[in-house]
């Protein structure tokens, strides 16, 4: 009997929560998911996603508050290279036909400075989720000359590919591997209201 007043308490605290927050949506025409790795030791590769949707409900007076949910379509991956892309959506890497999504949901925010957070959160990729943290920058909202309330958001980290099954690789004959398991991500997204 316990568990109907907790649920009915929880289920309160949730609403107010919500009532506190402001639904965001990215756009993703002024967004750029981008990320470069290792490339025969010597060089690195950039590339970037070039679709993405989602949504952040903000809570204005505590954005630790905050919840951030983002869906990538592996298949909008582009390298400028046709043939290295149409790799990379294959089974040895992503393996686009059958994990066709990258999400990322947000479990935690945390202050790191003026307008700068910590974002920990669920990375899926591959059909693996992996617990990460990133750092993020939150714009203050201004009014676009259409009428729009808009606000950017910076977010930047490391992952290791080889975590989400991304192992694909070559043993090069001087030492070391093509493609290095670290992935540097540099994200620049556009929320509307």
């Amino acid at each position: 009997m316990r568990a109907i007043p907790a649920l009915f308490a929880t289920l309160l605290v949730a609403s107010a929560a919500a009532a506190d927050s402001t639904e965001w949506t990215v756009d993703a025409s002024h967004s750029n998911v981008g990320f470069s790795v290792s490339h025969l030791v010597v060089s690195k590769v950039k590339g970037r996603f070039k679709e993405v949707t989602g949504k952040a409900m903000l809570d204005e007076a505590d954005p630790t508050k905050s919840v951030v949910n983002v869906t990538i379509p592996v298949s909008s991956i582009s390298t400028d290279d046709e043939k290295r892309d149409a790799h990379l959506k294959s089974a040895d890497f992503f393996d686009a036909a059958n994990f066709p999504s990258i999400v990322f949901h947000s479990t935690k925010i945390a202050r790191a400075g003026d307008q700068k957070f910590k974002v920990a959160g669920e990375l899926t990729i591959h059909g693996v989720t992996k617990s990460v943290t990133l750092d993020g920058k939150l714009s203050k909202p201004i009014k676009s000359p259409w009428g729009k309330d808009v606000r950017g958001v910076e977010i930047s980290g490391k992952i290791n590919r080889s975590d989400y099954g991304l192992s694909w690789n070559k043993t090069l004959d001087g030492g070391g591997v093509v493609v290095g398991n670290e992935v540097t991500l540099d994200i620049a997204v556009e929320l509307n209201k």
